[in-house]
């Protein structure tokens, strides 16, 4: 459950093309493009309410307060991406989908939503508006491309904007999890200690260092597959607008 960052990994979570058959797939892209145009508006609003939140403060201070509602709406909204998979209307990998897709809502409720006292920390800000750029190329990316005609601007931004976005959002998550450290430590939040009826402890406290650490290994295979996407798509756009 970690380095969910603000990059998606296209032979998974996030491949919103359907499946090429009959009957089913028109109502299935039908289905798609709605859900992807809702997704879309759904960032947009987000993005607004920061810059409005802004522009009124004048700081960039304790924005979450401003969007979290949205946030919580349209980040949870993307656990429907899961059952898109798991219903064959994409064609990705379940597995790769449910992780990338809990790592980002485990990261808004069990962490900013659950420890109050880091909701006014910076490193939310930054892997909010992280992932508010990321969600708007993406969403829109998918919209175009099932409605076959993606303009080559999204399809670059989508390529090459995670190369700064991805450890954006990657940092942080990382410095929002530290910093909700030493609450989880002192009040014992979903913690689970011995003696009870079920002989069972938990230390969330412990899980969160974890799922740290789990960034290591993580961050830089995903980080590279979409430095090695990134090649070969816009490669690909290259040779075939030579070929013209």
């Amino acid at each position: 459950m970690a380095a969910s960052g603000s990059s998606r990994a296209d032979n998974g979570y996030g491949s919103q093309q359907p499946r090429r058959r009959k009957g089913p797939g028109a109502l299935a892209t039908a289905y798609l493009v709605i859900y992807n145009v809702v997704m879309t508006a759904g960032w947009l609003v987000i993005a607004v309410g920061l810059v409005r939140a802004y522009l009124a403060k004048g700081s960039y201070h304790s924005l979450y307060y401003s969007i979290e509602k949205p946030l919580k709406f349209f980040q949870t909204g993307a656990l429907l991406e899961i059952l898109h998979c798991a219903f064959g209307i994409v064609p990705s990998s379940v597995v790769l989908t449910a992780f990338q897709v809990m790592s980002r809502v485990f990261l808004t409720w069990a962490v900013t939503h659950s420890v109050k006292e880091v909701q006014t920390e910076d490193s939310v800000l930054l892997f909010v508006v992280a992932w508010t750029i990321t969600e708007i190329i993406r969403y829109s990316f998918y919209t175009f491309s099932l409605l076959n005609h993606l303009p080559y601007l999204i399809k670059w931004a989508r390529y090459t904007l995670f190369i700064i976005l991805y450890p954006m959002g990657v940092s942080g998550e990382l410095l929002t999890i530290y910093a909700a450290l030493p609450f989880v430590r002192q009040s014992g939040l979903y913690s689970i200690s011995l003696p009870n009826k079920y002989n069972f402890s938990f230390d969330y406290y412990t899980f969160l260092i974890l799922v740290m650490i789990s960034y290591i290994p993580i961050f830089p295979q995903l980080y590279f597959h979409m430095l090695h996407q990134r090649r070969k798509v816009l490669s690909h756009t290259e040779e075939h607008k030579k070929s013209e």
